[in-house]
C-alpha cells in the first residue's frame, strides 16, 4: 500500500498481513478516486471523515494533500491499533483522529459537518443502502461538499439524494454524491 501523491508521496505503508475483514481499495482504485477528486475538492485544510477507516488509506492521502481535520471510525480492535501506530509513525497525531466505534452508532450520534466524507464498508454490508440516506439525513455535508461511496456494481445509486456520478474500477465501484 502506498501514498500516491502530496506530503507522503511514495509513501509504502505495509498493512497486517491477516485482514479478516478489511479490503483496502487498490492503488488503480484510489489514484482513479484521487484524479476525481484533485478536480473536484480543495483538500487544504479540509475537514473528512473516513467511515470504515479500514488500513486508513484514503485519509493518509487526504492528510498527505493537505486535509487538517480528519476523523476515521473503524471498529476492528486490530485495524484500529494499525491506524493510531500508523498516525502516529507519520506525525499526524494532530491532524487525525481514530474513534474505535460502529459507523452507524456513529452516524447517529454526529453532529458535525464535513468537507469530504469516504465509506469504503465491507462489500457483504447488508445495510450499505442506508449510508447515503444517513449522510443526507444527519446534514453531515457542509453545503457544496462530497460523499463518496465505494460498493460493488451489484448496488446502484441513481435516484439517491444528491448522487451525481458513478465511476466504475472493475469490481470497485464510486459512487459520488454532492450536498446541492
Amino acid at each position: 500500500m502506498r501514498i500516491i501523491s502530496g506530503k507522503f508521496g511514495g509513501r509504502k505503508i505495509q498493512p497486517p498481513a491477516n485482514m479478516p475483514y478489511t479490503r483496502p481499495t487498490t492503488d488503480i482504485a484510489k489514484e482513479g478516486l484521487f484524479n476525481i477528486l484533485q478536480n473536484n475538492i480543495d483538500f487544504e485544510g479540509a475537514s473528512t471523515l473516513d467511515l470504515f477507516g479500514g488500513t486508513g488509506s484514503i485519509s493518509y492521502e487526504l492528510a498527505s494533500r493537505g486535509a487538517r481535520q480528519q476523523v476515521i471510525i473503524e471498529k476492528d480492535p486490530a485495524m484500529f491499533a494499525f491506524i493510531s501506530k500508523t498516525v502516529k509513525e507519520l506525525g499526524l497525531q494532530e491532524t487525525i483522529r481514530v474513534v474505535r466505534m460502529d459507523v452507524f452508532k456513529y452516524l447517529d450520534s454526529c453532529t458535525d459537518q464535513y468537507d469530504f466524507i469516504f465509506a469504503g464498508p465491507p462489500y457483504a454490508l447488508t445495510t450499505i443502502d442506508e449510508l447515503p440516506k444517513k449522510v443526507v439525513e444527519k446534514e453531515l455535508l457542509k453545503p457544496g461538499a462530497m460523499f463518496v461511496l465505494e460498493h460493488t456494481p451489484r448496488n446502484n445509486y441513481q435516484g439517491y439524494t444528491w448522487f451525481v456520478q458513478e465511476r466504475n474500477y472493475g469490481t470497485t465501484v464510486f459512487s459520488f454524491f454532492i450536498n446541492r
